[in-house]
């Protein structure tokens, strides 16, 4: 049977970690899941009763590529809201998740071979949706002391035609300031470089506001979802906002593509956005969350982890604990019941030493968390 090199692609190790944890648990042990990106908590209220009250009179039939105008419009909104500035709606592409976000966006942007900077460590699918799409991820290794973003730099050094960043980051929860966002989107343009800001942690932060790229350019591709900040994950529904030169490309693409976002999850996004102030209580708990995980972590023998500036990650350097982050991280959720992430789904070089927490659960279960990994790191 043919193949194609596209499908070549490599597994997402976070989910291999969660199907043995899920696996733990079918057996009757107790889990605490610290491994997936996932908020514990349900869609929002308003979202869920917003979709409960169109079901019987609505038949959810296709929407524009694009999206409920409805939709798009109170996304322009939320960017007057959250950054004080005006996004025409027009721009607005409700799209499939940040996923079916990132395959338009590269599909507009580049042809096959071009050279698109990603940051390692960073969020493994970045890589994985480039190499399917016939186009040459170029990791971009980040040095603590760059909080692990990018720089300047790293453009012209590595002759990328794109450049995507993440601010807060997955896998280190690190943001980029005005200042050095603004750094590396002249250096895109000075280039003649794409540049896409994947925002999708914004809201989530805990000491100083996330700064959108379209703060500071009309030319980014941003993009963001519903997943994480409204708690949304399973809803696949997510936007991006991109260059008015741009709309009627992308629209193609969607509508060739996808056809349009899920009607069902779409009304569902309309209600969330009506329910910031319990989405802000959630980010209440990540904030106590995080918290514990600074200062529990440390205590158990974790001492070199990245700044968590937002999302709900805490990534560390276990190189004087281990070599094989995947055998340990096996080892912690055989003996200790604790489910975390080797960094080798962020990082393919470095990956081997360093772990991923995620305190996105309840609180009690990152408290029984840290208490199991502190006694298992006392008898190891």
């Amino acid at each position: 049977m043919r193949n194609s090199r596209r499908g070549e692609v490599d597994p997402f190790i976070v989910m291999d970690v969660l199907a043995a944890a899920r696996a733990a648990e079918a057996q009757g042990r107790h889990i605490v899941h610290m491994e997936v990106g996932q908020p514990a908590t349900p869609a929002p209220a308003a979202a869920r009763a917003r979709l409960a009250a169109m079901l019987d009179g609505d038949a959810l039939g296709y929407t524009q590529a694009t999206g409920l105008p409805e939709l798009r419009s109170a996304i322009a909104q939320l960017y007057d809201k959250w950054y004080g500035i005006s996004v025409d709606p027009a721009r607005i592409v409700v799209t499939a998740g940040a996923s079916g976000a990132f395959v338009l966006a590269f599909s507009a942007l580049f042809d096959t071979g071009d050279r698109i900077g990603i940051g390692r460590p960073g969020y493994p699918s970045y890589r994985q949706i480039l190499h399917a799409l016939g186009l040459t991820a170029v990791d971009i290794e980040t040095q603590a002391e760059n909080r692990l973003q990018p720089v300047p730099g790293d453009v012209a050094a590595h002759g990328l035609d794109g450049l995507l960043v993440a601010s807060p980051a997955n896998p280190s929860g690190t943001m980029l300031g005005r200042e050095d966002l603004g750094a590396l989107i002249e250096a895109c343009r000075a280039q003649g470089a794409a540049f896409i800001s994947d925002e999708i942690y914004h809201g989530l932060e805990y000491e100083a506001e996330a700064v959108t790229a379209l703060a500071l350019s009309d030319e980014a591709y941003v993009i963001n979802s519903f997943s994480k900040f409204f708690s949304m994950t399973g809803w696949r529904v997510g936007w991006m906002v991109v260059p008015e030169v741009h709309v009627r490309r992308v629209e193609n693409l969607a509508a060739n593509m996808f056809i349009c976002a899920s009607h069902a999850a779409q009304v569902a996004a309309l209600g969330a956005l009506d329910a910031q102030d319990e989405c802000r209580a959630n980010v209440a708990v990540y904030q106590r969350n995080r918290d514990l995980m600074l200062a529990g972590l440390p205590k158990a023998g974790f001492t070199r982890i990245a700044p968590p500036d937002g999302a709900f990650y805490v990534y560390a350097d276990v190189s004087d604990i281990t070599e094989d982050s995947r055998a340990f991280c096996a080892e912690v959720l055989d003996k200790a019941g604790v489910a975390i992430t080797p960094g080798l789904d962020f990082d393919p070089v470095r990956g081997h030493q360093t772990v991923r927490f995620s305190y996105a659960g309840a609180t009690d279960d990152i408290k029984e968390g840290l208490r199991r990994l502190a006694a298992f790191m006392a008898t190891r």
